[in-house]
């Protein structure tokens, strides 16, 4: 296999990528950097953010595509592809699913450091393996992660639906206004169970969404730790334990028990997992250190998870604080409350449905009652589905 036939693909990939709808993190990308990471969880968009860069910006002539683990590399190394391309006047390479390349790091650490006029855009589908070898790279790789839509992405991408981004403070202001959507309910519950992923009909969605934590839990986490086969059945078991909580709070004894693993390697699956895009921790506020608290609840990542290994049966409540766990953690700290459920800043949050009273929080003007079921805000009550407009 030749270059001639990486470019044929890459050319037939262009054609086919549509620019009408860009992710939140396309604007924000540096694209001229020397070299630039992202990364995500499995679907949710990093190859298609990058073929729209290419197609609007740079076209073929100056640029090469490729997914790290097609065919060329059989015979060929990343190094030699570089080299060639680079002779030839490329500008930009782009490496599609880096971690399916073995020993990548140190493949593009020689790439950057030949080659000082090269800009390389990798990105990985696995979260896990980019960060593990992200180490030897940190000097000289910018890394981006991705989410998953926004509930503000969603209406966009299949609803056509446009409305700006809202900051936190705007949000618990009650300044949120769609003014194209009289009841936003309805969508917003259509969100709740196959709106986070960017592909498909909704039964397509339910069979993408399997696959993918299937893949994350045979494939990522074994391969990334080095784990045996009988560990995915483990972290299957670890992840219908968790699904099945409204939500989680880990007694990391007796889950030990009852998988059959010692309370650090389960520690050590916990964050395997979270890395992955399956689970997020929810932590404690340890002195004022970011991301170094205990962790005291644990949610399925995204709420089309959650309906996806539980179906109707999901609880209302534990659908309420993912949501919102999900959605503000892209650009806020957010960490469990002593008197509430979650704290972001100076803010405390408690969630619920449209009867939640008032009884938990202070009356302090930095409170708030998060409400689901309702479609407009008052004074410190706010309807949950505005959160879903901070990205």
């Amino acid at each position: 296999m030749t270059m001639k036939t990486l470019y044929q693909k890459f050319e037939t990939l262009l054609q086919s990528t549509t620019t009408d709808f860009k992710r939140y993190l396309y604007d924000k990308i540096p694209w001229d950097s020397r070299m630039i990471g992202i990364i995500g969880a499995r679907g949710v968009g990093k190859t298609t953010m990058i073929l729209q860069y290419i197609k609007e910006n740079l076209g073929s002539k100056k640029s090469l595509y490729v997914s790290a683990d097609d065919m060329y590399f059989g015979n060929n190394n990343l190094f030699d592809l570089a080299d060639e391309f680079y002779k030839n006047a490329g500008e930009y390479l782009f490496i599609d699913e880096i971690h399916k390349y073995s020993d990548w790091s140190r493949e593009l650490k020689n790439i950057y450091d030949s080659f000082p006029s090269l800009k390389i855009i990798f990105t990985g589908s696995s979260v896990l393996d980019i960060l593990k070898g992200s180490a030897d790279l940190s000097r000289r790789a910018i890394i981006y992660k991705l989410q998953g839509l926004s509930f503000r992405e969603y209406l966009k991408l299949y609803h056509n639906i446009e409305s700006k981004v809202y900051s936190l403070d705007q949000i618990i202001n009650n300044e949120v206004k769609l003014e194209n959507i009289q009841h936003p309910l309805p969508l917003f519950n259509e969100y709740l169970k196959h709106g986070y992923y960017p592909f498909g009909t909704e039964n397509e969605m339910n069979l993408r969404i399997g696959q993918i934590i299937i893949q994350t839990l045979e494939t990522d986490i074994p391969q990334y730790a080095n784990l045996n086969v009988g560990t995915s059945r483990k972290l299957k078991r670890l992840l219908s334990i968790i699904s099945e909580s409204v939500p989680f709070k880990p007694n990391f004894s007796k889950i030990s028990e009852i998988i059959n693993v010692s309370r650090n390697t389960l520690e050590d699956y916990f964050s395997y997992m979270e890395k992955a895009g399956l689970i997020a921790q929810l932590r404690n506020e340890t002195s004022g250190i970011r991301g170094l608290g205990k962790v005291d609840k644990v949610y399925l990542d995204n709420t089309n998870i959650i309906f996806n290994l539980v179906g109707e049966k999901s609880n209302t409540g534990n659908l309420r604080e993912t949501f919102f766990f999900n959605q503000m953690r892209v650009h806020n700290e957010v960490v469990s409350s002593k008197k509430a459920d979650f704290v972001i800043d100076n803010y405390t949050f408690e969630i619920g449905g449209k009867n939640k009273n008032q009884n938990q929080i202070e009356k302090d003007g930095k409170s708030f009652v998060v409400k689901d079921d309702i479609e407009f805000g008052y004074q410190n009550v706010i309807p949950l589905w505005t959160f879903g407009f901070n990205y």
